[in-house]
């Protein structure tokens, strides 16, 4: 079978299987291109109108060398022709599933993205592309869903590669978002870190100790990203302005959470805007809003404290919509104008084995131990309170006291 060769920005010519590349004219792949992969971010880099399409050709590219790498390495004397092709088709294929509007669907009671692109995966039109090009959609799916039941070897070896410290995903994702955003900061030297990599059958992969640099570069450049551009509190704002509509329809039973699987960016406006129910869904504002490029601003912010109750209920959806409505009614606003913002838990992986020193990377000769990879989410992780701007030429201050006292001292 022919390969097809598509252009990329980063990784130049891409050359995908006939078969794979029949899978991305399809409907599920297509709707990938008008999803934006980093949603609301262009409000503050106007450059980041990328989209989930291209960095799902970005994963296949780096899925790609990186199994180039790993067989002349001696992975190829567990790997089978037909699970080759089945990776490229997960890397491909992973994120077919994903929610519009980047991260805004995140903590609604939703499936996993990543359950939704398994399923996408072993019936239709993929699947029938998938075969085509001589792998197993079964298998597909149970590489990029990583909760199902495996004990298949092969199948829990590319598991591991998609879904780790070192993986394609991340690869990509870091530069691709830097090279669009116009950032320095998700740089990576791909070529140095793939050339490091070592397979191990159980382990997916690991390093020795001239590899650590690598594993450093990309825990650095993931904080600063996360730092200047993912949990930018403008950023951050839209996303939750977005989330706070969408919950209140789905409790409100206005939408159903079947509805929003396999929307894309303008769709997700549309199906919000068909709601016509102003005196039940004033939340319905801050989509428009949203759209509208009139965004919250923000009055108070402060670290989570991972100890502190009053922090962790937030981590409820639920809970927070009852606090913003204390908030809310102690500033003599309506619930409906506030947002609390807290960004959820967020994993800096660092479990590669180094093997010439016997270790974890966190108790290798690393400067990165355990205890500065928390601090990195630590510091990340902040509480924000938002609300429309024309309530800030009020009295801000008093606001400021209010809104503090209610994360220092509890709500009652």
């Amino acid at each position: 079978m022919k390969n097809i060769p598509v252009r990329d920005p980063l990784w130049k010519h891409i050359y995908i299987p006939e078969a794979l590349f029949e899978g991305m004219n399809t409907k599920a792949f297509v709707r990938l291109t008008r999803i934006r992969q980093l949603g609301p971010t262009e409000l503050l880099y106007p450059g980041a109108v990328h989209t989930r399409a291209g960095h799902s050709i970005g994963v296949y590219a780096i899925a790609k060398r990186l199994l180039d790498v790993l067989s002349r390495k001696g992975a190829d004397s567990w790997l089978t022709k037909t699970g080759e092709i089945s990776w490229y088709a997960a890397a491909l294929f992973h994120d077919i599933g994903h929610f519009p509007y980047t991260h805004s669907l995140k903590e609604l009671p939703l499936e996993d993205h990543e359950v939704l692109s398994a399923r996408v995966v072993e019936t239709g039109e993929i699947a029938e592309c998938i075969k085509k090009a001589g792998g197993e959609p079964e298998q597909v799916a149970a590489i990029i869903d990583k909760e199902r039941p495996c004990s298949d070897p092969e199948t829990l070896f590319y598991r591991k590669l998609l879904s780790g410290v070192l993986d394609p995903d991340k690869l990509d994702y870091l530069n691709r978002d830097a090279y669009y955003c116009g950032v320095p900061y998700g740089v990576q030297d791909t070529d140095f870190v793939l050339d490091r990599l070592i397979p191990h059958k159980e382990k997916g992969i690991i390093l020795n100790s001239d590899g650590i640099l690598s594993v450093e570069n990309l825990l650095f450049s993931k904080y600063m990203m996360y730092r200047s551009v993912y949990w930018h509190k403008q950023v951050r704002i839209a996303t939750a302005m977005m989330k706070k509509t969408l919950y209140a329809a789905l409790e409100k039973n206005l939408i159903q959470a079947d509805q929003l699987y396999q929307l894309d960016d303008q769709s997700v406006f549309r199906l919000i805007e068909s709601i016509d129910e102003k005196n039940i869904f004033p939340e319905k504002k801050c989509a428009t809003d949203v759209m509208n490029r009139n965004l919250f601003v923000v009055i108070w912010e402060g670290l989570f404290v991972q100890n502190n109750p009053n922090h962790l209920i937030l981590e409820d959806l639920k809970k927070r919509t009852e606090v913003e409505s204390k908030i809310a009614s102690a500033l003599g606003i309506n619930p409906a104008e506030i947002i609390i913002d807290v960004p959820e838990p967020i994993s800096f992986e660092s479990d590669l084995w180094i093997q010439d020193e016997n270790l974890p990377f966190t108790q290798s000769s690393t400067v990165f131990s355990a205890t500065t990879v928390q601090s990195f989410t630590n510091s990340l992780r902040k509480i924000r309170v938002a609300i429309p701007k024309h309530y800030c030429v009020r009295n801000p201050v008093e606001f400021q006291k209010k809104i503090a006292s209610f994360f220092d001292l509890g709500y009652n």
